[in-house]
């Protein structure tokens, strides 16, 4: 009885073990990347710092962001692509490389749906016109005015070549005639500094990182591309609402390259999604005017899928002028 005993003892040990639920190992078990495509100071960055802080808290094991800007975003993505998909590389993925770039560069070295796993549904933010004060315009019709007034005199910067600011500034003349001459910076965080310093007296941004400078009254919010008035900016018309049809949104979200483990796509996915429910990060989407509508991981896939299909002939028009 004893020999019995224990070889059913021994049995039941060893299908433990083979067990797929004992087989997965905890994770993390060491430090995760989020790779950001953008220098410090830009939406995707801020928002990959305060969820990657939530993250660090109740993963326990920290959640580094590493900034790789350039190619409009395609350094940034390529490097995603190419890390091992073990749970330890994300990136906080955002419109300019999986939606704009790929039509832009057609040698872009990836396929922005195959080759990544997209995971969670970070939020959007819109895109708004700002001026310096020293222009002296407070409305958008005088500035569309003014520029037609001196053709490709009035520059604008935007956070790069094929950038969501460059495509829409590019839509905005389209619709509007205005000609305005093109300043490309390496990110949005070096632009808004130059504006800030004068250099340059207007930019196509995203609207929650230039609210502070508006509140300054350094910065005067022209139109914002959302479909309706935002609250952060509760006074600023839409495009649309002015007779010009633009609306543009950049979406955030989690993403890893193709194959990450189901089980950590999973648990991240939920981890993020508590970080997202807290108050004091609900708090600070609505003082960037960050707007969440959640998705499952399913419905984020989809809708990376639908922004391509999108922006391509957004994107082509532009190329083709």
């Amino acid at each position: 009885m004893k020999r019995r005993t224990l070889l059913v003892a021994t049995a039941a040990t060893l299908a433990a073990l083979s067990s797929p639920s004992f087989a997965q190992t905890a994770w993390p078990e060491r430090p995760v990347r989020i790779v950001v495509s953008f220098p410090p100071g830009g939406s995707s960055d801020l928002v990959a710092r305060l969820l990657g802080e939530q993250l660090s808290a109740s993963l326990g094991q920290q959640f580094v962001v590493e900034n790789k800007p350039g190619a409009a975003g395609t350094t940034a993505a390529s490097a995603l692509k190419d890390a091992d998909a073990d749970g330890y590389t994300f990136m906080l993925s955002n419109l300019t490389p999986f939606s704009v770039a790929p039509i832009q560069f057609p040698d872009t070295p990836y396929d922005p749906i195959t080759d990544f796993d997209h995971i969670t549904y970070v939020g959007t933010v819109h895109l708004g016109l700002f001026v310096a004060p020293t222009l002296g315009i407070s409305d958008l019709e005088t500035f569309i005015d003014a520029a037609k007034a001196d053709p490709g005199s009035f520059e604008y910067g935007s956070s790069g070549v094929g950038s969501w600011g460059h495509i829409v500034a590019e839509q905005f003349q389209n619709v509007t005639e205005a000609d305005l001459f093109h300043i490309p910076y390496k990110g949005s965080g070096p632009m808004r500094l130059d504006f800030r310093g004068g250099v340059i007296p207007s930019i196509f941004d995203a609207v929650p990182q230039n609210l502070p400078s508006v509140e300054e009254g350094t910065a005067i919010p022209l139109a914002i591309s959302a479909d309706e008035r935002l609250s952060s900016l509760p006074d600023v018309p839409t495009f649309t609402e002015l007779g010009y049809d633009i609306v543009a949104e950049n979406w955030l979200g989690f993403s890893a390259p193709a194959g990450v483990p189901d089980q950590i796509k999973a648990e991240l996915n939920s981890a993020l999604i508590e970080a997202m429910d807290l108050p004091e990060v609900q708090a600070q989407f609505d003082t960037w005017g960050l707007i969440r509508t959640p998705k499952t991981t399913e419905e984020f896939s989809a809708y990376v899928v639908d922004q391509l299909a999108q922006w391509t002939p957004m994107v082509n028009a532009v190329k083709n002028n």
